[in-house]
């Protein structure tokens, strides 16, 4: 366990992870993490979700827009990120409450940003123009290397290759000039290993020298899902090693000496996530975890919070631990810390 009350040469840290919780704890910030579906035209082959739960209701929909009304006159900033399934499924849904949220975020002093994590299948020029209207314009895009070790991981629901048509998504993003920023999420595992320094100079040649584009390097993780048993993944020990390798093949230095303390979303009183169904929880990963159940939206708007179920997801802060604060579901619904919303740690998504 590392604490805030280490000594010795942590001083900068313990700074910088104060600042961190007066982010945190601060109520004039808030992040609405929604889900406005959990259908997905992928089957990726590591994906831990199960698709139960459909498209985004009515009433649901009502309650984030009043959720947002209630809130907004104390709103310093207001983000809200679009998680799935894939939320481009259930564009009504997006343009519904984005549009509310942008109009009513003008009428008052609150500084309203949107994001998306997306598979970019229906990311096309004109989505993107039609999102980054609607005030959504970062969006974290994953690629799995190659057309021909891509296509065997995240494959559409219909058992084809996605590939061809996110590669021509995103090149139409970089000879665009939409004013949107992507992450480009590139996941590792010991079957694509062999030929991620090609394709990170191919990633560093087509899109590095525009600087809407940015690479997050992310080791795939046994998440939950079906096909755990079967799916490679990097060791441990071997990480670093290899994520700094790859990283001066991208000419960036390595994120690991950024002292910074990281602190999860989920460990954060201000940032909650809005199934489709009107459940709400903390975390995206630990998604139908029943410790993650922490409360129900109400169509009116109101929060119905089982605080009984949210104080494990805020321990960190008691105890100090920054291990806990940068990943609240290690030890508690997930075997080891994952990150999986919006921004690599070093960013400035916090």
């Amino acid at each position: 366990m590392t604490t805030l009350n280490a000594e010795g040469g942590l001083a900068e840290r313990r700074s910088a992870l104060g600042a961190a919780c007066v982010r945190s704890l601060r109520d004039d910030h808030l992040q609405l993490i929604v889900l406005p579906t959990e259908q997905c035209n992928f089957r990726c082959t590591y994906c831990y979700e199960d698709f139960t739960v459909g498209r985004m209701a009515p009433a649901v929909v009502e309650g984030v827009k009043r959720l947002v009304d209630r809130r907004l006159d104390g709103l310093r900033d207001l983000r809200i990120s679009w998680f799935g399934g894939e939320p481009l499924l259930a564009i009504g849904v997006i343009e519904e409450i984005s549009g509310h949220v942008a109009e009513m975020a003008r009428r008052t002093a609150t500084t309203y940003v949107g994001d998306m994590t997306t598979n970019a299948y229906l990311l096309d020029s004109a989505m993107v123009r039609r999102l980054a209207a609607l005030g959504i314009r970062s969006f974290q895009i994953s690629l799995d290397g190659p057309k021909h070790l891509h296509d065997l991981t995240r494959i559409r629901r219909d058992g084809r290759g996605s590939f061809d048509r996110l590669w021509e998504n995103l090149l139409a993003i970089r000879h665009g000039d939409a004013p949107v920023q992507v992450l480009l999420r590139i996941h590792l595992t010991p079957e694509n290993l062999h030929a991620m320094p090609e394709f990170l100079r191919r990633i560093r040649k087509d899109f590095l020298g525009d600087r809407r584009f940015s690479v997050h390097l992310k080791p795939v993780e046994h998440l939950g899902g079906e096909n755990d048993a079967t799916t490679a993944v990097l060791s441990t020990r071997e990480r670093e090693r290899i994520l700094a390798d790859l990283q001066s093949v991208l000419g960036v230095e390595n994120s690991s000496a950024d002292l910074s303390p990281y602190v999860c979303y989920a460990a954060r009183p201000n940032s909650l996530v809005i199934r489709a169904n009107g459940t709400v929880g903390k975390c995206t990963v630990s998604l139908t975890d029943p410790a993650n159940n922490v409360g129900r939206l109400t169509e009116d708007g109101t929060l119905e919070i089982d605080n009984d179920r949210l104080h494990p997801w805020l321990r960190g802060w008691q105890s100090g631990d920054w291990d806990t604060l940068g990943c609240p579901a290690d030890g508690f619904t997930l075997g080891e810390p994952l990150l999986q919303i919006g921004l690599p740690p070093n960013r400035s998504a916090e």
